[in-house]
């Protein structure tokens, strides 16, 4: 197999048009291409600056997760630092995990942050919305996002060898004329569940919780909405104060 590393934009479109397997960082493909054999030719984004920024708000899909710090909100700096072990962390990359993931541990706080994604295909580069990125398994060149007012994440205890463990994500938005509004994701079992609530100026957390029910979070069992709790009163008591 041959590994190709470009180092620019119309070097990695000519490395897919001519058939390269995006490899991330190998640590979900490496089984499966020893099972089933290896592709002639597989590319990486490791050398190329695009897919590497860290910044407030940008994230590359090359960037290695234990290498995603305080930089970007603590919602997705917290998710990076919960995968796998430090093993899988100094391997895995973020296009790898959101797209490439049955897991997909960064596509709570992703969702939460409103982000949107540039990818790379062998025609271009253009910026999409998180469906089409997963619908498509589209490459991931980056994502990006306006930096929240405040955000939290949790992930709770997995039994061994059982279901992947809840996890909760939530990111506080400022909105026009003081207008703000929160949004919660949640990853139970292996669905990504989403919703939102207003967040007038001097709203409680009862006021939120009332309204996120209304979505499809309504819909998780008693052990997750309490979660999800717990994590909206600790996002809202922290941007009051």
């Amino acid at each position: 197999m041959q590994l190709r590393l470009p180092t620019s934009i119309s070097e990695a479109q000519r490395c897919l048009a001519e058939g390269a397997v995006p490899v991330g960082g190998a640590t979900l493909v490496w089984a499966g291409w020893q099972r089933d054999g290896f592709p002639e030719q597989a590319v990486s984004l490791r050398r190329l600056p695009e897919a590497n920024a860290i910044g407030s708000g940008e994230l590359g899909g090359a960037v290695l997760l234990h290498h995603v710090d305080a930089t970007v909100p603590e919602v997705l700096h917290r998710a990076a630092g919960g995968v796998g072990t430090g093993a899988v962390r100094r391997a895995a990359t973020v296009g790898g995990n959101i797209v490439g993931s049955t897991l997909r541990c960064l596509l709570p706080a992703a969702l939460v942050l409103d982000a949107r994604a540039t990818v790379l295909t062998a025609d271009g580069v253009y910026e999409t919305d998180l469906a089409e990125l997963l619908a498509k398994r589209l490459v991931l060149l980056a994502l990006r996002w306006r930096t929240p007012l405040a955000s939290g994440y949790r992930k709770l205890e997995g039994a061994a060898g059982g279901a992947p463990p809840l996890v909760v994500a939530v990111a506080l938005h400022a909105g026009d004329e003081g207008r703000a509004h929160l949004r919660v994701a949640v990853r139970d079992n292996y669905d990504v569940l989403s919703g939102s609530a207003p967040c007038e100026p001097g709203a409680g957390a009862g006021e939120v919780l009332h309204a996120l029910e209304g979505t499809e979070l309504g819909e998780l069992p008693a052990a997750a909405r309490d979660a999800v709790r717990d994590q909206v009163v600790e996002v809202l008591a922290r941007a009051a104060g």
